[in-house]
């Protein structure tokens, strides 16, 4: 009797603990993804009041099963459904990230290393990417050739004073396209811009004439004089020269390409009140540009001639850049724009998986921390494109409890908890019903 007692006591104490946890869930169930957890029970020690015996042919007796009588329950495990991903939730927030896959961000916190689903980060005074608790995000820094270094893992900085700025270009190539009217006579202006190893952004105009027809019939050449240069929208005492002539077939109207390509525009600074010297490819007091007019052509319609920085693509030159934008790409890149047209990877964050996620332990704020069943972090991590996931930005992971699930545990919870309470009440019934045989 007192055996039901006990029994029937760590029952309640048994329900009471899963309760704990469908608590928990419930509470939890908001949170940026967290995973739910469940309990299940186990059998406790047997008092064998009768072992078993076997089959005795000699005396024509049959076995016997062993006797037992059960000592009651307790908690046999707490699982976490931690491989079960939960809905996404849109937030428009860049520094909200969702992890696709069974991967974990790598944080940092006071020296530990702790592992989370949660997203929800932001960036500090410093600009390092941190949780809401203020661990770091971990990851790699990408090298000055735009290469990610994959080494042990470091804080992440986005939006830090490093990154604010990236360096200038100077042009040493500028090109024109366009068309020359073939049936004016007058002359024609048009300008060119070029930037200095400083990022000071010139501007020189330039007047196209046609000159006096020469021996050659078939060519229509046309001569480039200087104008006036600008520096940052100032005038400057800076002169540009032309060292050869634009030629057209007089009967297509097309380029003479062999003229049109190997031309140079000339700096010069006679009076020496403005230094070139952070104007490009330098000779004395000159300074030299590339310069091609291949794209332009002769027809019988208006003059309209543009310009472009670089040849090709090559030599354009750029001014200083600041950063515009930063965000964070499927991969984990973090990825910075710029004023001058830059974008340049400035980190990635890495991920960890465990060979047993089940066995990492839950430390609150979302974090875990590694076991000896879940298995060690190397240090380094995985990009977690290597893994078939990705991130997405602007995005949380929500919890994946399953209210409907919760609540039809909490009515068996109850009904069991009740269940044994009552076992509790019969057995002191039945005690006192001994007391009783005395009087």
């Amino acid at each position: 009797m007192m055996r039901s007692l006990f029994s029937a006591v760590s029952g309640l104490k048994a329900h009471q603990t899963k309760m704990d946890v469908i608590g928990n869930n419930i509470a939890n169930v908001n949170t940026v993804a967290y995973k739910a957890q469940s309990v299940t029970f186990r059998d406790v020690y047997y008092q064998t009041t009768q072992t078993a015996t076997g089959p005795n042919g000699e005396s024509g007796k049959g076995g016997t099963n062993a006797k037992q009588i059960g000592l009651g329950s307790s908690v046999g495990a707490i699982a976490t459904a931690i491989e079960t991903q939960g809905a996404s939730e849109r937030t428009d927030n860049p520094w909200d990230l969702m992890i696709s896959g069974d991967s974990f961000f790598v944080v940092s916190s006071a020296g530990n290393t702790y592992f989370t689903r949660a997203g929800d980060f932001t960036t500090d005074l410093s600009g390092a990417l941190v949780t809401q608790a203020g661990a770091n995000v971990m990851g790699w820094k990408f090298d000055e050739d735009g290469n990610v270094v994959k080494d042990t893992v470091q804080p992440l900085y986005a939006t830090s004073p490093e990154f604010t700025y990236t360096a200038p270009a100077v042009t040493t190539a500028v090109s024109i396209t366009g068309n020359v009217d073939a049936k004016s006579t007058s002359d024609s202006v048009f300008t060119v811009n070029f930037f200095d190893t400083l990022g000071n952004e010139y501007q020189a105009t330039l007047t196209l004439s046609l000159n006096a027809a020469g021996g050659n019939a078939d060519v229509t050449s046309y001569s480039i004089t200087g104008g006036t240069v600008t520096k940052n929208g100032q005038a400057t005492t800076l002169e540009i020269s032309c060292d050869g002539n634009l030629e057209f077939n007089a009967i297509t109207g097309d380029p003479i390409t062999e003229t049109m390509s190997s031309l140079q525009l000339t700096l010069s600074d006679p009076d020496g009140t403005n230094n070139i010297r952070n104007l490009g490819i330098n000779n004395g007091n000159e300074s030299t540009l590339n310069f091609d007019a291949t794209g332009v052509t002769m027809y019988a319609d208006a003059t309209d001639i543009k310009s472009a920085k670089g040849i090709d693509g090559a030599g354009a030159g750029k001014a200083v850049g600041k950063m515009t934008a930063v965000g964070i790409d499927e991969a984990g890149r973090i990825v910075a724009s710029y004023s001058n047209g830059d974008t340049k990877f400035i980190g990635q964050i890495a991920v960890t998986t465990f060979p047993n996620p089940a066995g990492l332990e839950k430390i609150g704020e979302n974090l875990y921390a590694a076991t000896l069943n879940s298995g060690e972090f190397d240090g380094i991590g995985v990009d977690i494109t290597e893994n078939n996931g990705k991130v997405t930005s602007g995005y949380l992971e929500m919890s994946n409890v399953d209210l409907s699930d919760q609540f039809t545990s909490m009515i068996t919870t109850q009904r069991g908890f009740q269940a044994n309470s009552r076992i509790i009440t019969v057995s002191d019934t039945l005690l006192e019903e001994l007391i009783n045989l005395k009087r």
